[in-house]
């Protein structure tokens, strides 16, 4: 599994945290919400931690610059030519 299908899933995560957070809010249950609001809230912060120490750098940024390393030309006359 690639980073940045681990960063999707992470983000992804996160919003499903946040939105089970505020479902009790959100149904105007806040006295039976209690745990909808703990679990919310652990998902939505342990994903957000997961996200940080798992995943290094941006994939955009990664991305980009693969793309651009494998449209330039070799810079001398010793490198090896790329495929």
């Amino acid at each position: 599994m690639s980073r940045c299908t681990l960063r999707r899933i992470f983000t992804v995560l996160i919003y499903a945290g946040v939105g089970l957070f505020l479902y009790p809010y959100l149904t105007g249950r806040l006295s039976s919400g209690i745990l909808y609001l703990v679990v919310g809230i652990g998902i939505a912060v342990g994903a957000g931690i997961l996200r940080c120490v798992c995943i290094e750098g941006d994939c955009a940024e990664r991305e980009a610059r693969a793309s651009i390393e494998s449209t330039m030309p070799p810079s001398g006359p010793h490198e090896a030519s790329r495929p």
